[in-house]
């Protein structure tokens, strides 16, 4: 299609692309959650949500200003972002170390979520309009207007607190709670062997109020340093950071804790990748003609699940302190099911697909990366980040390069050969057709691939259940007893 040198300036322009959109994704998630370490799962669903929804948006910029060619589209995708980027470089940093708390954060964070739900439906609304009617230019113009006055609203939170609000003592905070602090500065690089002071602590020491832990654990190590001296008990240094500490990305990989859910998030998040890849195609298979409708409403509900998946995590770890990951193997569950709807061949299997898997989707792109900055710290988020990124692409270059497109190959191909038998083509003459222009039809093209993907993420719950029961201490200590 492209000559060679095309070719190659296509690939090393794609390369470049992606990769800045990389940078700007990390420079942009890991400031923002060092600057709000106790709403992390907030933070990473907006983030990530408008993030995904980008495209959308930049398109509908794009029909606005009704460019005569594609090359305009290149040219301001390309120095469109650069230019909002620059300008607000010196602003997108942390902010009063990694400790800022302020009272009015649930407010500002509720009026944020109005604002995505608000621009999720306008733009849904929008789109499919676009898709079913013909709009004048001008209708385009007022409705792109609209939508980035919605875009900008959030601003709103920045300026009022710095003109309008009384000024407010701002609360310093810690994720870890005080004694453990404490328990960590005490015992330095050392820790005791076979595991004392996690044996010698009750299970109920976490859920009491942080005075008496303290006291507690004050006479239990004063008790351990007194046997060490005395040589009853051996000291050993600490190999490595707990979990909950800072790790960097080489000692992350050697936990098991990491592994599973990087092979959870490959299972799913590969799974429904697949899905968004194939959704044009398999909505073509079903029979309809209007397959953008489809391909608008996965990536507006891919946008509502990860905003959706940062607010109920949250939720789960502050009001009843139980591991993030949960609310994972939640969504796992219900990918599952809507994989298992479509295999069935079920009617309106494809407004099940669409509305579950982008909701599970994007929801695994809220809830790891602030799952993955508890377990193993802020200091090396970034790369453990993008680290966790490659489970997505890995997962779709089995699934949808093998799996998938293998299945669907071959299901046109015996459709082919059975439409050819029954019209009474090619009789007695060898009848060769190039795949490539070979086309399937019905739920059969992809109802094998759907079941498949089903049980994977159904493994995927598992692995995400086995993180759950691992990290339930972990997670009392973080965030100390549940909120009433």
């Amino acid at each position: 299609m492209f000559p060679e040198n095309n070719l190659l300036q296509l690939c090393v322009l794609i390369f470049i692309g992606t990769n800045g959109e990389t940078y700007f994704n990390t420079g942009a998630l890991v400031s923002c959650v060092q600057n709000f370490p106790k709403s992390r799962g907030p933070i990473v669903g907006i983030l990530k949500g408008f993030a995904g929804l980008s495209g959308a948006i930049l398109t509908q910029v794009y029909a606005m200003f009704n460019f005569p060619d594609q090359a305009s589209l290149v040219f301001m995708v390309a120095v469109g972002p650069s230019i909002v980027i620059t300008a607000v470089m010196f602003l997108v940093r942390p902010v009063g170390g990694h400790k800022q708390v302020r009272p009015s954060d649930h407010s500002s964070f509720l009026f944020i979520y109005s604002i995505c739900v608000i621009l999720a439906a306008y733009l849904l609304a929008v789109l499919l309009l676009q898709d079913l009617s013909s709009l004048n230019e001008n209708v385009v113009i007022f409705l792109t207007i609209v939508l980035l006055i919605l875009i900008v609203l959030p601003i709103i939170i920045p300026i009022f607190l710095v003109f309008f609000s009384e000024p407010r003592p701002v609360l310093e905070e810690s994720l870890l709670p005080e004694p453990e602090k404490q328990e960590s500065s005490r015992m330095g690089s050392f820790i005791l062997s076979l595991s004392e002071v996690e044996d010698e602590r009750s299970s109920e020491e976490d859920t009491l109020p942080s005075s008496e832990r303290q006291k507690r654990i004050a006479h239990l190590q004063a008790k351990l340093y007194q046997a060490a001296a005395e040589g009853a008990v051996r000291v050993k240094r600490r190999k490595g950071p707990r979990r909950g500490e800072d790790f960097t990305l080489l000692q992350a990989l050697v936990k098991a804790d990491f592994w599973l859910i990087f092979l959870s998030l490959v299972l799913a998040s590969g799974s429904g990748l697949t899905v968004i890849d194939n959704l044009g195609q398999m909505s073509q298979s079903l029979g309809y003609s209007n397959t953008h409708i489809f391909v608008s409403m996965i990536s507006i509900w891919n946008f509502l699940g990860r905003v959706a998946g940062g607010y109920f995590s949250e939720n789960i770890v502050k009001y009843y302190a139980y591991p993030r990951p949960v609310a994972m193997a939640a969504v796992q569950v219900v990918m599952a099911f809507a994989l298992f709807f479509y295999a069935m061949g079920w009617p309106g299997s494809i407004y099940v697909v669409s509305v579950l898997i982008g909701l599970g989707y994007g929801a695994h792109w809220a809830i790891v990366p602030a799952a993955v900055s508890e377990l193993f710290g802020l200091k090396s988020f970034g790369a453990l980040y993008n680290f966790l990124t490659l489970a997505s692409p890995a997962g779709s270059l089995i699934f949808s390069g093998v799996i998938a497109s293998g299945i669907y190959d071959y299901q046109a191909k015996q459709q082919h050969e059975h439409w050819i038998q029954s019209s009474g083509l090619g009789l007695g003459v060898p009848l060769v057709v190039k795949d490539d222009f070979l086309t399937c039809y019905g739920s059969i093209c992809y109802s094998l691939t759907m079941g498949i993907m089903s049980g994977l993420c159904i493994i995927a719950f598992i692995l995400s259940m086995i993180v759950v029961h691992r990290t339930k201490r972990v997670y009392a200590q973080l965030y100390g007893k549940p909120l009433a």
